[in-house]
């Protein structure tokens, strides 16, 4: 009989843990995400022309500001399919005006500054600025995702 006595308090305390953690308790939030926005990759890589003949074949991905994303919304004057962008390029509406600036930004740099973590991300914050100088794409930030310089 004591020894049953002594198990109600024990049962007690349990039972009202797991009452107090399933339905009292808050449940933790939702860890923030580490990047908020879309990551958009350009489809095409890059064949630039650096200094002293040597040339890079660098990949660029763009991570866009929270809410704004790479396919235009609607098709033209109302169809519901948008239409099919050239070979090469992907849904960004303005995608040619980021490759110009990715192209005239790296061509004729020394290798070096795309061989050194400082070079490249001087370089990408160049890129970005221009983008942002330049064209409606709301970029957060620039990507080199491959870089191979002969």
């Amino acid at each position: 009989m004591k020894k049953i006595l002594m198990l109600v308090p024990v049962l007690l305390l349990v039972g009202g843990g797991g009452y107090y953690k399933m339905v009292v308790a808050k449940a933790a939030p939702p860890p923030k995400p580490k990047v908020e926005g879309e990551v958009y990759v350009l489809p095409k890589d890059f064949m630039i022309n650096l200094a002293g003949g040597r040339y890079a074949k660098l990949g660029v991905g763009l991570v866009f500001h929270h809410g704004y994303t790479a396919a235009p919304a609607g098709g033209a004057h109302g169809s519901a399919a948008p239409a099919k962008p050239p070979e090469g390029y992907g849904l960004l509406p303005q995608e040619a005006i980021v490759r110009a600036i990715v192209t005239d930004v790296i061509t004729g740099v020394e290798r070096e500054e795309l061989e050194t973590k400082k070079g490249r991300k001087h370089l990408q914050h160049e890129v970005l600025e221009r983008i942002e100088k330049t064209t409606d794409v709301k970029v957060e930030d620039v990507l080199f995702t491959d870089v191979a310089v002969q």
